[in-house]
């Protein structure tokens, strides 16, 4: 499990350990907490290396399975690490995809709809290609995420590697980074604070947030089934950014105050999931509103800001 210690990751190797795997963990913990996964340590069935997957990868005995989830995600990030999510999209890709060619292991891609860029085709089905900038701040991570879906389908069409490749949409909830630089987790913490919440933009630009628990119980349908992918996993619920800074106001009880900043370059205007694919093959669909997984991940943040996470 390459990204163990991040925030999608440490909640996958849960779910894993749950259902009796063992579970090895690597993380170079660049944007990793190893707080996310303290409670696996001693575990029988769960081992963690600290090691950066853009260099060689070894992990000893037999694997049944690779997943690829390692990669800084959040827009902060694009900005602040470009080189590490670039070589992690090219060579991480390639050296964990090299090891499931050696193990004869299933290798699971996680990638992003950042594929789609700034879509022109609204709600967002697997079938289209995208509109994304290549040379934006953006495009570190929505090329990186492109070349590694090219590299896995390469590595499965030429060496008969079997892989899936899910295309992850917006997801929160407890492990979140407080200051990731994400919607979610900003307007929450700055509600908590009684900060101003910043939206950028005049908030009409829309999401659709999945709740991490919906999100993983998508990534062990697509994991177990047959179907290689990619296959969009998100909550079609669609929102505006207006509309999620007030819903974090409502259920932290703050009084701040909702301001505008100007919006960065190339932030996408709509993004909304066709989850057409993942219902029919295999009955997958979100099942937590977006007010309660607010609340659950708001209940985390106080307990993060309080010096309890």
């Amino acid at each position: 499990m390459a990204g163990a210690a991040g925030f999608l990751g440490s909640h996958l190797c849960d779910r894993l350990i749950e259902r009796g795997e063992h579970v090895v963990g690597i993380d170079n913990l660049l944007t990793g907490r190893l707080e996310n996964v303290a409670h696996l340590f001693g575990h029988e069935r769960f081992s963690f290396q600290h090691h950066n997957v853009s260099d060689y990868v070894h992990v000893a005995g037999p694997v049944d399975a690779i997943l690829h989830f390692a990669s800084p995600a959040s827009p902060a990030d694009f900005v602040r690490m470009p080189i590490q999510i670039l070589k992690v999209g090219s060579l991480g890709t390639h050296h964990l995809l090299g090891m499931a060619k050696e193990k004869k292991a299933r290798f699971f891609l996680a990638s992003t709809s950042e594929v789609y860029g700034d879509p022109e085709v609204h709600p967002q089905p697997e079938d289209y290609w995208g509109h994304v900038n290549p040379v934006g701040p953006r495009g570190v991570y929505d090329e990186a995420k492109r070349f590694a879906e090219a590299m896995t389908m390469a590595y499965h069409r030429f060496h008969a590697v079997d892989v899936r490749i899910v295309r992850i949409f917006n997801t929160f909830g407890p492990r979140m980074r407080p200051d990731d630089g994400r919607a979610v987790s900003n307007f929450l913490v700055q509600a908590l604070q009684g900060r101003p919440i910043t939206v950028y933009g005049d908030g009409s630009q829309t999401r659709s947030f999945c709740y991490v628990d919906d999100e993983v119980r998508g990534f062990l349908s697509l994991l177990d089934s047959s179907h290689v992918g990619p296959v969009n996993i998100g909550n079609p619920a669609e929102y505006s950014i207006r509309q999620l800074a007030e819903l974090a106001v409502e259920v932290t009880g703050s009084r701040s105050e909702i301001v505008n900043e100007p919006l960065p370059v190339d932030d996408p205007s709509r993004r909304q999931p066709d989850i057409t694919l993942a219902n029919s093959l295999f009955h997958w669909q979100p099942e937590v509103d977006l007010r309660t997984g607010l609340t659950r991940t708001a209940d985390y943040f106080r307990e993060v800001l309080a010096g309890g996470g």
